[in-house]
Order: C-alpha cells, then sequence, then structure tokens
C-alpha cells in the first residue's frame, strides 16, 4: 500500500511489541517488482501475507494470482485488500470479491488457501483515477462485503489521515457504529499509533512502508527476505492469536456460498443504523 499522507509525531516512546516477534505480517502489490522468496519470508518469523487484489479505474492486481500460489505453497496465510477510490462502492466491493475468488478457484490444490482475510485500503488517493473514498462510501463497501460473505473486512488507512476524515463533523455516528464492526490495521512509520477513535485500539500496525521507517532497525527491521524496501507489520498479540484472528475473520472462499441478496437488503440493513447511513447507500448504489 502506498500511504499518500503520514504525519510524523512525538518522539519513539516504549514498545509493547517487536518486529522481530513471530506475529508479524507482509503486505505487497504489483509495485514490489521482484520475484518475492516465500519459503525466506516464513523461515524469517512471517505468518502472513495480504497482497492487493485490485485497484481503481477496477483494475486486478496482476501479481496477486501468482503470488497467492507461492505463498500459500510456503505455508504462510493468505490475505487481499482493495484500495478504494470514490467511484461506486457496491461495484467495487463485488470487483474485489470475484478476483479473490476467482484466483482461488484457479489455484491448484496445493496453493488453494482455504480462507482469505479482506481489507478494505481506505486512504487518500493520489495516484489512482476516481478520487478519495469518502466514509459513507466505506460504509457501503464494508456492508456489501459483510452482505456477500458474512464477515467485515479490515480497515487500512495512515494514523493522520484517519483521524482527521472520521473526527470531521459530517461523519454520522451511525457511520462510526458500522466501520467499527471492522477490524483496524493503521500505519504509522515513526511510532506506535494512538490515535484509533473510535476504535478502542488497533489490531495490526503497520510500522514500515517500501522500507520507510523511522523506528530502531535494530527491533524493527526494513527488509525481509529478498525483498530490501518491505512494507512490514505487527499484530496486537501473539502468533498464536494471530493465527486464530485470521481464521475467525477471513473469508471461507471454497465454503458454502452465501446467497447473494438484492441490493434493497443493503439498504434495509442501513437504514436500523440511521438515516444518514442509509442514504449513503442510496447515493452509491444508483
Amino acid at each position: 500500500m502506498k500511504l499518500s499522507i503520514l504525519r510524523a509525531g512525538g518522539f519513539v516512546f516504549a514498545l509493547p511489541v517487536c518486529a522481530f516477534a513471530t506475529n508479524a505480517v507482509v503486505n505487497m502489490s504489483h509495485y514490489d517488482m521482484m520475484r518475492p522468496d516465500f519459503v525466506r519470508i516464513k523461515a524469517e518469523g512471517i505468518i502472513g501475507v495480504i497482497h492487493e487484489a485490485s485497484y481503481p479505474p477496477f483494475q486486478r492486481d496482476a501479481q496477486y494470482a501468482v503470488r497467492q500460489q507461492a505463498a500459500t505453497r510456503a505455508g504462510l496465510l493468505w490475505g487481499a485488500y482493495h484500495y478504494g477510490n470514490g467511484s461506486d462502492p457496491i461495484r467495487q466491493a463485488d470487483h474485489f470479491l470475484s478476483i479473490v475468488s476467482s484466483a482461488r478457484a484457479q489455484a491448484d490444490p496445493l496453493s488453494r488457501p482455504a480462507r482469505v482475510l479482506l481489507v478494505l485500503d481506505f486512504e487518500k488517493n493520489g495516484h489512482y483515477p476516481g478520487g478519495t473514498m469518502r466514509v459513507d462510501q466505506a460504509v457501503a463497501f464494508v456492508e456489501r462485503i459483510r452482505e456477500r460473505t458474512g464477515s467485515y473486512p479490515g480497515i487500512y488507512s495512515g494514523e493522520y489521515h484517519l483521524g482527521r476524515v472520521l473526527n470531521s463533523p459530517k461523519v454520522s455516528p451511525a457511520h462510526k457504529r458500522v466501520l467499527l464492526n471492522c477490524w483496524l490495521w493503521i500505519a504509522n512509520y515513526s511510532r506506535q499509533p494512538r490515535a484509533t477513535s473510535p476504535w478502542s485500539a488497533w489490531h495490526m500496525w503497520q510500522y514500515c512502508g517500501d522500507g520507510r521507517c523511522k523506528l530502531p532497525r535494530s527491533a524493527y527491521p526494513k527488509s525481509v527476505a529478498n525483498i530490501v524496501k518491505a512494507e512490514r507489520n505487527i499484530f496486537n498479540g501473539s502468533r498464536s492469536a494471530l493465527e486464530d484472528f485470521w481464521q475467525e475473520r477471513a473469508w471461507q472462499t471454497g465454503g458454502k456460498k452465501r446467497e447473494r441478496q438484492p441490493e434493497r437488503t443493503l439498504a434495509t440493513d442501513l437504514r436500523a443504523s440511521g438515516p444518514l447511513a442509509e442514504s449513503a447507500v442510496s447515493e452509491t448504489s444508483r
């Protein structure tokens, strides 16, 4: 993920986690031009990989499927993210799920992930077409994912962008209540994130992006295996807790398919959260 705005703040303070612990995750996209050595990545203590699957305008990450097979074959947990923009969020969610499910279906049985952890990349869009995704559009996106998979995805964003957007008076309590159903993946390359409201805490922290990191390298490495400038993350918990989290939150794409509900069901669900949430779906589903 390419974090567009990240404001450094304060001094590094005592950190309860370490990137050398066995609760580490890496994320990748088509911008990572090398051929990742997933066997070495796993040997260096990485538990899972979250890879870009789709990005604006309705593009498929060309590296997603082949890296899914290689990472899964190496024994790594697998996840997928969609980089959101300001276009129709329902269509974005459907496009994202179609790429994830088709990549799994086309993989050979030995490299087919049983579950895929899903994430919405909700950050300022400075290099893809379509503008930046609004909060109401993010709400519609995650509700569509929940409707079709049975679970809410994670939300990824930089600490500064997330705080500035969600603290806006234009964001309703109903919108925040919906987003609280998602798990939080937050980025800060200078210190452990502290501004996580309305979440009480972060679930995963991206401390290094493309090798950018102001934390001590002795405890927070910038590389992994043959990736010199890596995007590294720490889960807020132990290795076993991370594995359980992945199992509980990830989409079992090969399991029993949920019946695809009409879009009016989504609007009905959000109506219960408040009129602003309902209007968000009405606007973005046209």
